[in-house]
């Protein structure tokens, strides 16, 4: 009389084809026990205003009284 069939893993993994040694199935559960869910990308700080170079250039001469100095001024 043959023996009964070997009861499925505990994890839920089956062989559907071939014949796989316990070996094979160690790394297959190894390979997919470490295995991690991608990282959320940080999130992105606000941008810092100081380093804009923007910042080191005047403001628009305006005109009116003493506007042709202020226009040579930096």
């Amino acid at each position: 009389m043959t023996p009964p069939p070997a009861p499925p893993p505990a994890s839920g993994l089956r062989v559907v084809r071939g014949d796989a040694t316990p070996e094979e199935l160690a790394a297959l559960v190894i390979a997919l026990a470490t295995r991690q869910a991608p990282r959320e990308p940080a999130p992105q700080a606000p941008p810092q205003r100081w380093r804009n170079p923007a910042r080191g250039m005047r403001k628009p001469v305006l005109p009116g009284k003493s506007a042709w100095r202020m226009s040579a001024l930096p």
